[in-house]
């Protein structure tokens, strides 16, 4: 509270230094979580409206257009993975579960935020986002907001925020298209019309992803499992006036994977008929007007998600269905952006989130169960200022407020600094954040629910440097990051006792979610980039020391499945002719499959091939080779990564 407190007054402090200067002096910016596409100096996550970089105290990353085309990844997660402080496992190849994880904290506190739209699947377990089915399709930006985020962007941003922008145009007509193809049966197609008019900016696009899948020394079955995805999205703009737009956005993706379960007689893991198909849509519509000149803008938007997602085993009796599961969300928001003066602006808001799920799992005993259903309501209020304190001296400061229909309301707040010297060449960052993650509807109303969870939460810190050198051809980056969590929610075993949770109304169950870890994250982050003429290097390494630091067994112990150690270092040679080579090295330690540290996952080596030629200004030819080295590794045990795969493609734009 001292800390919430103390943002407050931070708050109310800026605004008196801000003065009675007039609010035209300087346009406010535009209040635009999803805008500022391809200026890759400007970032928009940190503060909810586009930024200078140099003015941002917290730690993040830009990947803008350039660096994902050349990058040549057809999966987001693969892409977020080469950036500091982020690690992902998956449960085998391309299209298996994908768990994305920012400095050691779960993967269901992490805020995926695409095109403004929150993503997240109320009827998982943990609320968060599986980045199995998102492909960079007609991805043009994304923003990697390290650290407790919680302030501007609500619940579940302990570890941090993915902000994703798709592509927006700038000609009054233009198109791309791509195809590409490899091992393992892999293809991969993707089209882009849109075109940009005085009154209308609107673009569409559409892909489609098929592999047979492989099998790797680690993996428990020995059959290859496919994976097939489908994706659309869309979005326009349509200027009323002058001062009053309407934006429309929205993507589809439906996708079917192959896995591995228990089959009979020994119900051992290994080979099986199963298969899984998940459907994602991303639905935002929103009003922004401009006001005093725009110094004032405001943005009403309504957003909506729904993931439907279904297992199935071919060889049951009575019903092939093993899983049905849907869960949506509705979102209601205002967000307000006021250039206070020449030196402050002002963001403030309000939201509404209304969460809904379904759940059930049929069995050839039970081919038709009654669902698990249930609702949820969290309303939110956040305020943030940022301003000059000094020359190069920015504040951001921030409180938020929130109330949850079970657990009630609770209150945190942010502050950041950022001092960039010598005319920009060296900034000095450090912020604190407070996060928080209210419980789920399934850990709330399932089963295995429990309505008297606290939410979780988390302090952060973090302080680093940048310096840029030779005229920027050079620029290296030192982060040092604390996190502390408390509340997280975990399953608890009934395995005896008299618990009175485990038997509620009188009946038995398995187990229920509790209040019962606490978790210490630390470390470092180094980044460094070099633009030597023909030859660019970018390396960065992380250090995570995430512990378990709950009473008992497995206090000390390492959180499962974060890598002490991370490492990505690429070179990337162009020629005269424009022809570009890259070799690109990904190193990621050893890590544990388990909260007891009894299994171990051993530490791996990646080694990418890249080549790019550009036959003309609007055609590209362009191939890879991933993991060269043919490495056999797991980031989930008896899940078999995969190995080297051979890809050419070609790339055109009109």
């Amino acid at each position: 509270m001292k800390t919430v407190l103390f943002t407050t007054t931070a708050c109310a402090a800026a605004l008196s230094l801000a003065g009675p200067g007039r609010a035209d002096e300087r346009p406010a910016p535009a209040p635009d979580v999803a805008g500022a596409a391809g200026l890759s100096e400007l970032v928009v996550t940190a503060t909810r409206t586009p930024q200078a970089a140099e003015r941002i105290g917290q730690s993040v990353t830009v990947l803008d257009a350039e660096a994902i085309r050349s990058s040549q990844t057809v999966v987001v997660s693969d892409l977020l993975a080469r950036t500091p402080g982020v690690s992902f496992t998956r449960n085998g190849g391309v299209g298996g579960a994908t768990q994305l994880r920012i400095r050691g904290a779960e993967t269901d506190q992490t805020m995926v935020v695409v095109d403004g739209v929150k993503l997240n699947d109320p009827s998982s377990t943990g609320g968060g986002y599986n980045f199995a089915n998102l492909l960079v399709g007609d991805v043009a930006r994304i923003e990697v907001l390290r650290g407790a985020q919680s302030t501007l962007w609500g619940s579940q941003a302990i570890g941090g925020v993915v902000n994703i922008v798709t592509a927006e145009p700038t000609s009054p007509f233009e198109g791309s298209a791509q195809a590409e193809g490899g091992s393992d049966g892999t293809a991969y197609v993707r089209a882009a019309v849109g075109g940009a008019q005085e009154r209308l900016v609107w673009r569409l696009a559409a892909g489609r992803y098929v592999t047979d899948g492989e099998t790797s020394a680690y993996a428990k079955g020995a059959e290859k499992d496919g994976y097939r995805n489908t994706q659309v999205s869309g979005r326009g703009r349509v200027m009323l006036s002058d001062q009053v737009s309407l934006d429309l956005r929205g993507l589809y993706s439906e996708g079917r994977n192959d896995f591995d379960g228990f089959p009979p007689p020994t119900y051992s893991f290994g080979d099986t008929a199963d298969y899984g198909t998940t459907r994602d849509l991303v639905a935002y519509a929103g009003l922004n007007v401009a006001l005093f000149d725009e110094a004032l803008k405001s943005r009403i938007a309504y957003g909506y998600t729904r993931t439907d997602r279904d297992n199935y085993d071919p060889t049951q009796a009575n019903t092939d269905k093993t899983f049905d599961a849907a869960g949506e969300n509705r979102r209601l928001e205002y967000q307000g952006v006021w250039a206070v003066s020449q030196r402050w602006t002002a963001v403030f808001g309000a939201e509404r989130e209304e969460a809904e799920m379904r759940t059930a799992s049929p069995s050839a005993f039970t081919p038709n169960p009654v669902p698990a259903r249930a609702k949820a309501t969290i309303e939110g209020l956040y305020a943030q200022v940022q301003g000059d304190l000094a020359p190069g001296l920015t504040l951001t400061a921030g409180v938020r407020r929130d109330d949850h229909d079970t657990f009630g309301a609770h209150t945190l707040g942010q502050l950041a600094f950022a001092w960039a010297l010598n005319e920009g060449n060296t900034v000095v960052r450090a912020s604190f954040g407070q996060g928080f993650k209210a419980p789920t509807l399934y850990q709330l109303y399932s089963p295995y629910g429990n309505t008297a969870l606290e939410p979780e939460e988390a302090d952060a810190w973090d302080a680093g440097v940048q310096q840029k050198l030779l005229d920027g051809r050079i620029r290296v980056s030192a982060t040092w990051f604390r996190r502390q969590t408390t509340n997280q929610i975990d399953y608890f075993s009934c395995t005896g006792g008299v618990d009175p949770l485990c038997r509620p109304g009188g009946v038995a169950r398995f187990g229920y979610y509790a209040n019962i870890v606490k978790a210490d994250a630390r470390g470092v982050e180094l980044t460094g980039e070099a633009d030597l003429g023909a030859l660019s290097v970018e390396a960065n390494y992380t250090w995570t020391d995430a512990e378990n630091r709950s009473a008992g067994a497995d206090y000390g112990k390492a959180l499962a499945r974060r890598p002490e150690h991370q490492a990505n270092i690429a070179w990337t040679y162009v020629w005269p002719a424009g022809v570009s080579a890259t070799a690109a090295v990904r190193y990621v330690g050893e890590s544990f499959d388990n909260a007891a540290n009894s299994y171990r996952l051993q530490s791996y080596t990646l080694l990418d091939l890249r080549a790019a030629w550009p036959v003309t200004e609007r055609l590209e030819v362009y191939g890879r080779v991933e993991n060269a080295l043919d490495d056999d590794y797991e980031t989930i045990r008896n899940y078999g990564a995969s190995g080297r795969g051979v890809f050419a493609g070609v790339r055109a734009r009109f």
